[in-house]
């Protein structure tokens, strides 16, 4: 383990903010993130390796993407065509025909090394002081009812049987008694997938959403929130501390990312959120119209098909009269979404354990909420994309650059009740 005085404190280190006027577009150095009593410490080494990664993640998607959708247009597809005289028909066709293509081999490479490479790093700073990160949140979440655990929760095959985008063990592996080891990692390593983009405290979704219930629903006031599949309360907190007057709970299936959560929003002086370990899929714990508000943050994909509509059954049960429901994800596959579009964004689903991600986006959403009892002609559909603290951090609004399952923009879709 590495001693105090080998690990930087905040102190000790030197900020490097984003500065455009330079020509430079890229992450900021990680040094400038927020950190609170239970996140890693992290040694120079290990933030020069994150530097790394989110810098190589940028670049793909800025330099490297366009050289693959120019190989697709002037290669891959003349290529497909000569060979069966036909245009594309699908996107699996466009994904089968890339995958000849260097340019994409290269992409993909690179692309899979770097979630690797950010996962293993992660994994091992958290690891390397469990038993410091496991003091920190005993001491902040021991006896307090607002964290529930239920070790007899099963967790369904979906959820067990896949390591998702390539973390170990995913959110729910526990290693010792009271483990937040993969809260931790999940928590500090998110830089790297994001490029920054979500910003100091990686809540730029939250407080996205925050934004568009502002501005579309001004006399919203709601009482009781339930975020659905929260992990650590990085989309979840802005909530909390937008609406301090309500009762904000997360539910999630794993244990080391709900200790992690309640020691996280305590040490970020947010108070009015409790973790619950419990399956979305059920929830009758709770009431019938127990809620103003439920929302789901980039948690969909990870669902399966029989799972997702177990969930939005669960939420039309759940919302109160006049309450609203929004699930935020990345675009579903539509006639108007290019082939290539398509292909590209269905990696995940082959290459970042994400088993799930394109069955899901090419579902009607619509459809599913109207069969879990929503009305019609009270769908809500819109789009967030990520706040961030502009002077430190990339603004997602102005980022011109698609990376296809990563980039800090979602569409929202929910409902009235």
């Amino acid at each position: 383990m590495i001693s105090s005085s080998d690990t930087p404190s905040p102190a000790d280190e030197t900020p490097v903010a984003n500065d455009p006027s330079a020509g430079y577009d890229g992450p900021p150095d990680y040094r400038v993130i927020g950190r609170h009593a239970v996140f890693p410490q992290t040694s120079h080494d290990e933030i020069e390796r994150i530097n790394f990664l989110a810098q190589m993640n940028r670049h793909l998607a800025a330099r490297v993407v366009p050289g693959v959708k120019a190989a697709f247009e002037t290669r891959v597809v003349p290529t497909f065509e000569a060979q069966h005289g036909r245009p594309m028909a699908d996107r699996h066709e466009a994904r089968r025909a890339l995958l000849d293509d260097p340019a994409f081999q290269t992409w993909s490479a690179l692309r899979r090394m770097t979630m690797e490479q950010r996962q293993q790093a992660g994994r091992w700073t958290a690891l390397r002081q469990r038993e410091q990160l496991n003091a920190v949140a005993q001491a902040l979440t021991e006896g307090d009812k607002r964290l529930s655990l239920d070790p007899s929760l099963a967790i369904p095959r979906y959820v067990s049987a896949v390591d998702h985008h390539c973390m170990p063990g995913s959110y729910h592996s526990e290693y010792f008694p009271g483990d937040v080891v993969n809260g931790a990692n999940y928590d500090h390593g998110g830089f790297v997938t994001t490029g920054g983009l979500l910003g100091k405290y990686s809540d730029g979704g939250g407080h996205a959403v925050v934004k568009w219930v502002r501005r579309n629903l001004p006399d919203f006031k709601p009482h009781k929130i339930l975020e659905i599949g929260g992990t650590v309360g990085h989309s979840s907190l802005p909530l909390a501390q937008a609406f301090p007057e309500a009762e904000m709970t997360i539910v999630d299936l794993g244990a080391p990312v709900l200790r992690y959560g309640l020691a996280r929003a305590k040490s970020l002086g947010v108070d009015n959120i409790s973790f619950v370990q419990a399956s979305g899929e059920d929830l009758s714990i709770y009431p019938d119209a127990s809620f103003d508000w439920i929302q789901t943050t980039m948690f969909l994909h990870e669902l399966s098909t029989k799972a997702l509509r177990a969930i939005f059954a669960e939420t039309r049960r759940l919302l109160k009269p006049g309450g609203i429901v929004l699930h935020v994800e990345q675009p579903q596959y539509a006639p108007d979404m290019p082939l290539f579009e398509q292909a590209m964004r269905d990696w995940d689903a082959f290459y970042n354990n994400e088993p799930f991600w394109s069955r899901m986006h090419e579902m009607d959403l619509d459809a599913e909420m109207i069969a879990a009892g929503f009305d019609a002609d009270k769908l809500i559909h819109g789009g967030v994309t990520g706040v961030v603290d502009r002077e430190l951090f990339p603004d997602a609004e102005e980022d011109d650059t698609e990376d296809y399952g990563r980039k800090a923009a979602w569409h929202v879709i929910g409902a009235v009740a």
